[in-house]
């Protein structure tokens, strides 16, 4: 989750939906001021302190001077010092969800309306706190994608990162503890689906939890995306806070995925709700089971404390597992044909359990170890990608 750093993303005019512009600047707060009936229409920025702006924008492609108007408005857009400008441009320039995170400072009642800024500048390091807990949010969201667990571990944890790399940080507000990603709609549009189906089931079973006192609804809630790995996002979201809130909104282009609210309401968390959130994802992390697996792996460290007895090796995961890495204790003789497998720069094959207290990392009851013959062109090629990692 980045930044741009090389100026506004400026799309070609030709490619521009003036129907998606125009519900681009709404999204941000511009004010529509009219113009000819059935021609176009006249934008200005939000807000005060901004440069005065008036963007033109065409009602269709039909006119023929559509692609001048839109080339008009995006430059002046380009050069607006409204802070939306270059989040309306982003967003042009890469179809994408908008996915809003709010921490409320003590002086907040709730959520900002998009067009202002709370009273108080947050903090810098309330900046990286929010950033650093919405890309575990989003990572969460992008685990469930992958299949429903109520922990999730090491599994996938590198595809979903892959799905939320591409995702672009807007302009922070000019004050407050806010921001907002845009995640494309190509690939990353199942992340943010997955993402409205989790906090608000969520959001249910907390407050099922707190009338209740029972967990049953996190049960349930694992079935549409929520997670240890989501309650330790909202935990760390909220956790000094006086109350966080995260909103979505769905790109113009591509419209609500079916089953969503066409325009979400906001779901918000508090402080009240971290004892629920907390044992949440401790009794996630307790029943989520172990899983027999026969994996196979080379042998990239080897550990032993004396010349004889068990030892500890190290394997990257080559098939079998959903993990880039597994750590596992073997007895003597197992550990010795590690040892013979790893000289000979052969993979080596074992079975087990996949320890999900370990985040699935560590396979326990290691049995029937055995070493994979494979040709000399793939031995090569592992011995090469083994040297790499060393």
């Amino acid at each position: 989750m980045h930044r741009p750093t090389d100026g506004p993303a400026h799309p070609e005019p030709r490619r521009v939906d003036p129907h998606v512009l125009g519900a681009l600047l709404d999204r941000h707060g511009w004010h529509r001021r009219g113009g000819a009936a059935g021609h176009y229409t006249r934008w200005t920025p939000p807000g005060p302190g901004t440069t005065p702006t008036s963007l033109l924008i065409p009602d269709g492609r039909a006119f023929p001077d559509c692609d001048d108007l839109l080339a008009e408005a995006l430059d002046a857009l380009a050069r607006s010092t409204a802070p939306s400008a270059r989040d309306v441009l982003t967003a042009l320039a890469v179809p994408s969800d908008e996915v809003r995170w709010w921490c409320g400072t003590g002086h907040d009642t709730g959520p900002p309306d998009p067009l202002g800024a709370p009273a108080e500048a947050a903090p810098w390091t309330a900046q990286d706190r929010l950033r650093a807990a919405a890309r575990q949010v989003l990572v969460a969201a992008a685990l469930a994608v992958h299949g429903h667990a109520r922990h999730h571990g090491a599994r996938h944890r590198d595809r979903a990162r892959a799905l939320v790399d591409g995702v672009l940080v807007g302009t922070p507000p000019p004050a407050g503890c806010g921001l907002t990603a845009f995640v494309p709609v190509t690939p990353a549009r199942p992340v943010t689906e997955r993402l409205h189906h989790a906090l608000h089931a969520a959001r249910e079973a907390v407050d099922y939890q707190r009338a209740t006192g029972r967990p049953d609804a996190f049960d349930t809630a694992v079935a549409a995306g929520v997670s240890r790995e989501l309650t330790e996002a909202l935990v760390a979201l909220v956790h000094g806070t006086e109350g966080a809130a995260v909103t979505l909104a769905w790109a113009p282009a591509a419209g609500a995925p079916a089953g969503c609210a066409t325009r979400p309401e906001p779901v918000e968390f508090t402080p009240g709700d971290l004892p629920a959130l907390r044992q949440a994802g401790d009794r996630y992390l307790r029943d989520e089971p172990s899983v027999p697996a026969r994996v196979t792996g080379a042998v990239v460290r080897l550990c032993r404390s004396g010349p004889r007895g068990a030892g500890t090796v190290r394997l990257r995961v080559l098939s079998g597992a959903d993990v880039p890495r597994l750590r596992v204790t073997l007895d003597e003789d197992a550990y010795r044909t590690a040892v013979h497998a790893h000289l000979a720069g052969l993979p080596l094959r074992l079975s087990g359990d996949l320890d999900s207290r370990a985040g699935f990392r560590r396979l326990t009851g290691a049995h029937d170890v055995e070493p994979v013959p494979v040709d000399d062109a793939e031995r090569d090629r592992l011995l090469k990608a083994l040297d790499g990692e060393c």
